[in-house]
């Protein structure tokens, strides 16, 4: 699996509607352990991440997360944009997401996630 597989497969975890799929999504590249925290949540290991994801979906069904940037990489660190899609083709504003990977480069262990662009200075 390549880096950008890897996190696409996270991405298409948090667009399926259905849980066995997320799970399935989600595991092989989710290490023990690892969290997600965004504005909204800290989420510490994967059971808790999918019980958000859940959540996320109940609010908003058939929305999807799509990647709109490439995977950027060094030192074991990841950032990459996305947007939060609607069914009906609207979207939230891009958000980042920052996630650090194992010494192999297969799991991930930590997703810092930011929503919105960059306020500019004033």
């Amino acid at each position: 699996m390549t880096l950008t597989d890897l996190i696409d497969s996270y991405c298409a975890a948090w667009s399926s509607e259905d849980a066995g799929q997320r799970r399935a999504l989600l595991m092989p590249i989710w290490a023990d352990g690892a969290t997600y925290t965004d504005p909204t949540v800290h989420a510490a290991g994967a059971e808790e991440l999918l019980a958000h994801i859940a959540g996320i979906q109940a609010k908003h069904p058939g929305a999807r997360i799509t990647r709109t940037s490439d995977v950027d990489v060094h030192h074991g660190v990841t950032r990459f944009a996305w947007r939060f899609v609607m069914p009906d083709g609207s979207s939230f504003p891009e958000g980042l997401d920052i996630a650090f990977l194992d010494p192999g480069q297969t799991r991930i262990t930590r997703v810092i996630g930011f929503f919105g662009p960059l306020a500019s200075l004033r």
